[in-house]
């Protein structure tokens, strides 16, 4: 019980600005570990962002205003972790000619064409799927998609082997596949309690789908995965199942 006391300090203050104290700082050997509490982070920021959405709502802000400002929530509670990584995906392959101008530009700071536009359709998405979502399925679809969204990570970081000798995808370290299999399972868990059980499959369907492709991309294009695109893959699941509830229950 103390591990998992431990890995959920470990998680929440990296995929929050939560400061919460973590055992002897986020070691390589407690990061690797907490990878498996992941989903349940996810899901505990996905019901705030929900929940964050709906308070709009009742004071009668426009969906599509309220979606945004609650994804602009997401994004202060998180650091904006994730969408800077798709961000720097989004540069770094569709500037670069080779593996290492790839990697050299995802390590840049700066913000370039091709990310900024990664990011003006991420977010585009995101806000017209929740907006076109009916309130009642607000709540259990945004925990499902932060919690998928979260369990793609440990699953890339198991398959892919680090693209770079250095950076947080490399410092974290090769999960175990047990930590993998616990972290799949719980988001797998949690989408059979918050959908109904077709929405369900095909919410696990699509996070598949999609981390699939994000993992076959990055290993066509560096050869492996980094912190960059363990936030892409995130990104890309937590759209792909917001989109493909909302043309489900829309």
């Amino acid at each position: 019980m103390r591990e998992w006391q431990d890995d959920l300090r470990v998680a929440i203050s990296l995929l929050t600005r939560i400061p919460v104290a973590h055992p002897d700082g986020p070691a390589p050997s407690y990061l690797a570990r907490a990878l498996r509490v992941f989903p349940l982070v996810g899901g505990v920021i996905g019901g705030a962002v929900g929940v964050a959405y709906l308070g709009l709502l009742l004071i009668d802000v426009p969906p599509l205003a309220a979606a945004a400002l609650a994804l602009g929530f997401s994004a202060l509670l998180t650091g904006a972790l994730h969408e800077d990584g798709l961000a720097d995906v989004g540069d770094g392959f569709g500037g670069g000619r080779d593996k290492a101008k790839k990697l050299e530009i995802m390590r840049d700071s700066r913000l370039g064409t091709y990310g900024a536009l990664t990011l003006m359709v991420a977010f585009a998405a995101k806000m017209a799927a929740l907006a076109a979502l009916p309130r009642v399925a607000v709540l259990p679809v945004l925990v499902t998609a932060y919690a998928l969204g979260r369990a793609a990570i440990p699953l890339l970081a198991l398959r892919l082997p680090p693209a770079r000798k250095d950076g947080l995808g490399h410092a974290a370290g090769t999960p175990t596949q047990a930590v993998a299999v616990t972290a799949a399972v719980i988001a797998v868990v949690m989408t059979l309690i918050m959908l109904p059980i077709r929405e369900a499959v095909f919410a696990v369907a699509v996070a598949v789908a999609a981390a699939a492709a994000v993992a076959a991309l990055a290993l066509r294009q560096i050869g492996g995965h980094t912190g960059d695109v363990f936030g892409a893959a995130e990104q890309t699941v937590e759209i792909a199942v917001l989109v493909m509830c909302a043309a489900r229950f829309g």
